[in-house]
């Protein structure tokens, strides 16, 4: 895992608290704004699926199905909790613990991120599942898989391992 934000920077465990002090600072307000743009949606998913059992077909799931809404319940509460963490460490954690609140915030980011793509999934097959059948969740999750891991884990690692041009 990866704990610089851009290519040529140096790994957030090579930075110093103090002599980086603002570099540190830099970073960690940049992931904190990254993470504003995700939670909303997150928020929104777990309101989805805590109120998914009061819906009138909820009963018609079968135990395949409620162990897919369960997955996608503690999954979906899990990523909430990492994507929230980095927040929470900026107002808790030693202030002058700069570079592990960050490489821990980083790691729980990423860890957030996994999760949300895994409750997503599971919230997608349960309900393609309930509407449409077996097989048609398993092409549709099986895509949503694909797409996950080709724009959040090989479309990022080929744009970071790509040289800038010399101007």
């Amino acid at each position: 895992m990866n704990d610089s934000d851009a290519q040529g920077e140096r790994p957030a465990r090579d930075l110093d608290d103090v002599a980086d002090r603002e570099e540190l600072r830099r970073r960690y307000a940049m992931l904190l704004q990254e993470l504003r743009v995700v939670l909303p949606g997150v928020q929104v998913l777990m309101a989805f699926l805590l109120t998914a059992p009061f819906a009138q077909r909820f009963s018609d799931l079968d135990d395949l199905g409620r162990n897919a809404y369960l997955l996608a319940l503690t999954s979906a509460m899990s990523s909430f909790f990492c994507l929230l963490s980095p927040t929470v460490f900026h107002r808790v954690a030693d202030r002058t613990a700069r570079r592990t609140r960050l490489i821990w915030s980083i790691r729980l980011a990423v860890i957030g991120i996994i999760l949300l793509a895994v409750a997503l999934t599971s919230a997608l097959w349960c309900i393609t599942r309930l509407v449409f059948g077996t097989t048609e969740a398993n092409v549709i999750a099986g895509a949503a898989i694909a797409v996950f891991a080709i724009v959040w884990v090989a479309l990022p690692v080929a744009v970071g391992r790509q040289r800038p041009e010399a101007g």
